[in-house]
């Protein structure tokens, strides 16, 4: 039976879209997603760890899009690396959504582009930065290996 976790954290959550995250990509324009109207629920795989995730708790923190797949993974104390910040500037937040996609927000051209150059691709590969589910069905992620950073730095 997997885990189920709470967050550890929720920021206000009233703030504009870009204010809170750790920076901005001046050359990605992008609409934003529809919000999950409902609660679902997300499984991580490979430690079978599932988290609930509460609209009216979006966004959890500062990290990817609100909603995103980051967003809620960090929030939960899933381990998923980042090295952009979340504003779609690398591939290291690759994740394989292997049950779900459909529901998930569209890939942008420039979220395509970065997804390039990630090891490992698969049909169902994502950045999870930039994934926003809508919250109409309970998605099962796979973070891979390579992007499970277990020991971090302080700065």
């Amino acid at each position: 039976m997997a885990k189920v976790k709470t967050p550890i954290i929720n920021t206000d959550r009233n703030a504009p879209y870009y204010e809170g995250m750790g920076g901005t990509n001046p050359y990605v324009q992008q609409d934003t997603p529809s919000p999950a109207t409902r609660k679902f629920t997300i499984t991580f795989q490979p430690m079978n760890v599932t988290v609930e995730v509460d609209p009216e708790r979006i966004p959890y923190g500062d990290t990817g899009r609100p909603g995103s797949i980051l967003d809620i993974a960090l929030a939960h104390g899933i381990e998923l690396d980042h090295a952009c910040g979340g504003v779609c500037a690398c591939s290291t937040c690759h994740c394989v959504v292997r049950e779900g996609l459909e529901t998930c927000s569209e890939m942008s051209d420039a979220e395509d582009e970065e997804l390039s150059y990630a090891p490992g691709l698969t049909p169902n590969s994502r950045l999870g930065c930039q994934t926003v589910p809508d919250g109409t069905r309970n998605l099962v992620v796979e973070v891979p290996g390579w992007n499970r950073n277990i020991v971090r730095e302080s700065h």
